[in-house]
């Protein structure tokens, strides 16, 4: 069953966003946190993955104050170069109240259960920590997230279940950062943190360049399983 593309209402404005539905008509949601690529067809197939498996998945247009609608491949140099520009534009306190704003348009879809999660990657993968630590998401996931050393201070507002995937040959996230990251969170009962190493960035974007199926396919089913457990 193909998403269709929405819109959603907030203070400053509207976004859009592509939300794919399950077959069954019922089940709780996710919000599918964007890479700095836009909503394009990878974050549009990670929708329809859950939705295949009884989720209703949203993917919001976070850029959609800088540029709405975007959709840029990892393909070419001048689409990474547009990408690390709308990424250094982008305000993350708007991205998170947008984020609420999505999963509070999940948890209103006839069908939906009232159980609404998060699964962010790269940027977004920043954003599902400070998801977990600013809305009242059920659970979250962060894969390879982003500057997540320079938000720890964030971490005693986690309320509820956060899991992250940390790629330990990470171009964008030092070993220092990794560490940073681990003995702050390391305390936390919320707090689940899983390491891959020999990964880079991105090692569970399928196409990119540093796509590992082994690792993929591990961080994928820790993900379902975290998510069968807080919301069913």
């Amino acid at each position: 069953m193909a998403g269709t593309d929405i819109t959603i209402g907030v203070r400053d404005g509207s976004f859009g966003g592509y939300l794919a539905a399950p077959s069954g008509g019922r089940g709780p949601g996710v919000v599918v946190i964007q890479e700095i690529f836009g909503v394009n067809k990878v974050m549009r197939d990670i929708a329809d993955g859950f939705a295949a498996r009884g989720y209703f998945a949203l993917a919001p247009d976070l850029f959609w104050r800088i540029e709405p609608g975007v959709q840029l491949t990892d393909k070419s140099d001048a689409e990474w170069k547009r990408a690390f520009d709308l990424m250094n534009k982008f305000e993350p306190d708007l991205g998170i109240g947008d984020i609420q704003a999505s999963i509070d348009h999940l948890r209103g879809l006839d069908g939906c259960t009232g159980k609404a999660g998060a699964v962010g990657y790269c940027l977004g993968g920043l954003l599902a920590y400070l998801t977990a630590a600013r809305t009242d998401v059920d659970a979250s996931v962060g894969y390879y997230g982003v500057n997540i050393d320079q938000k720890l201070d964030e971490a005693k507002n986690i309320r509820k279940p956060l899991m992250l995937h940390i790629a330990e040959k990470d171009q964008f996230v030092k070993p220092e950062a990794q560490k940073k990251i681990a003995d702050a969170l390391s305390g936390n009962r919320l707090a689940t943190l899983h390491f891959y190493p020999q990964m880079d960035h991105a090692f569970a974007r399928q196409g990119g360049a540093h796509y590992d199926k082994a690792c993929a396919d591990l961080a994928n089913g820790r993900t379902s399983t975290f998510f069968k457990q807080h919301l069913s």
